[in-house]
């Protein structure tokens, strides 16, 4: 058998993503009759199908010789060591304060797509990072067109569960428990869209799925990469006059966003956010001292998974923590959350792909009111993505690496 990354990982990595048609199907059925799943009662059999892909992505990795040759390397094992060494300081610290083991477990899954990462990475340093993301891509515009088609339907005719969509119906959900998470899978096909100059149409259909789903965060990610994209296309001189309005600009999106006409529903309004509400409650209640600060004071306490499982408020200390950084604050402290803001600063320094600044900007902005990833599949695409701009510029010294021809840039030429 022939196994070539540049052949097999699209067609792995779409079929990873199209796993999230199924993997929430009773909750989607559910969600058409107007019935709203309780925490703690959702069906989680056909989840494990995600599980089942991303294992045969790894083994797919240790398969393919190049891969798994600029895997075992020392500079990633010495990544991978310090990270390690440091997440089992935190796992040991929650169960010393004796949360049962499925707490700090869920807090883990920030991590549960990282080799899609190393993935991409090698993939980039072996010179098919373009040529796996067109091809990747291409494949992915299938997926994107049953969601539109499900997404009007609902749009249209689904009972108004989560809100009222600008359509009449209520607000689309697609194949997704909810419209945020829709929403914010929408948002991350059009940054990857937006990466192969030739599908800018694929761009426009995922912005407007994106606001059709009434998802603040989904609606201010897809502007981002709009904005982008308008930068991108002015004169280097001319760009100041894009640069010096985006505060403003910034604002204007909440507070549109925000907009009972976009958002779908009433309760959006960003000066009684309860997030705000939330946050404050949080810090005056579980923050204790210094220790908590700086190592944070439960690992998987504001797992999203913990509260599905259990129920919200079942163990105590629990919360939604409805914010990357305040869940990475939470189980990891401020040591944690530096350490990973530090990691995207670094992949903009290290990084030679021409659209850094967005990718990296994309993950910032979609972490602010989102734990993206512990959202399925939003972590696997942006997980892979991250990985391919942060291997994007050092191909030169891993050419003897590469049993093939080496990818070519003539990829992005091809219509989509």
């Amino acid at each position: 058998m022939n196994i070539r990354f540049e052949k097999d990982l699209p067609i792995l990595l779409v079929t990873l993503v199209s796993v999230s048609v199924l993997a929430s199907l009773p909750q989607v059925e559910s969600a058409w009759t107007g019935v709203k799943e309780v925490y703690g009662e959702q069906d989680f059999g056909l989840r494990i199908l995600r599980e089942v892909m991303l294992v045969v992505l790894v083994a797919y990795l240790f398969f393919e010789p190049r891969l798994r040759r600029g895997i075992l390397t020392s500079p990633v094992f010495a990544f991978l060591g310090v990270v390690a060494t440091y997440v089992l300081f935190e796992a040991g610290y929650a169960l010393y304060l004796d949360l049962p083991w499925v707490v700090p477990l869920a807090g883990l899954r920030v991590f549960e797509y990282l080799p899609l990462a190393l993935i991409g990475f090698v993939v980039s340093r072996l010179g098919g990072g373009e040529a796996v993301i067109y091809q990747f891509a291409h494949y992915l515009r299938y997926y994107l067109a049953l969601e539109a088609v499900l997404a009007l339907a609902q749009a249209l005719w689904a009972p108004p569960l989560f809100g009222v969509s600008f359509l009449g119906g209520g607000r689309p959900f697609g194949t997704f428990v909810s419209p945020n998470l829709f929403g914010a899978t929408m948002a991350t096909c059009a940054l990857l869209f937006s990466l192969v100059p030739s599908m800018r149409k694929w761009v426009a259909v995922s912005v407007f799925l994106a606001l059709l789903s009434g998802s603040r965060t989904a609606f201010i990610s897809s502007l981002l990469v709009i904005y982008f994209q308008v930068y991108a296309l002015l004169r280097p001189r001319d760009r100041w006059a894009l640069i010096m309005p985006a505060p403003v600009f910034a604002v204007g999106a909440l507070l549109l966003a925000s907009s009972p006409l976009l958002s779908g529903r009433d309760d959006a309004n960003p000066t009684e956010d309860g997030r705000i509400d939330l946050w404050h409650r949080v810090f005056s209640e579980q923050v204790h001292g210094p220790a908590d600060v700086l190592f944070g004071w439960g690992l998987g306490l504001s797992s999203n998974t913990i509260n599905i499982l259990y129920g919200a408020e079942h163990f105590k200390g629990q919360f939604d923590s409805d914010s990357l950084y305040l869940f990475l604050l939470n189980g990891y402290g401020l040591i944690g959350l530096l350490a990973y803001i530090f990691f995207l600063w670094i992949t903009t320094r290290m990084s030679g792909h021409p659209n850094k600044g967005l990718v990296v900007m994309f993950i910032f902005v979609a972490g602010l009111t989102f734990n993206m990833w512990e959202y399925f599949p939003q972590n696997a695409l942006l997980m892979f993505l991250w990985g391919t701009v942060l291997g994007t510029g050092y191909q030169s010294g891993l050419v003897s690496l590469d049993a093939g021809p080496m990818a070519s840039a003539s990829y992005y030429q091809h219509p989509s």
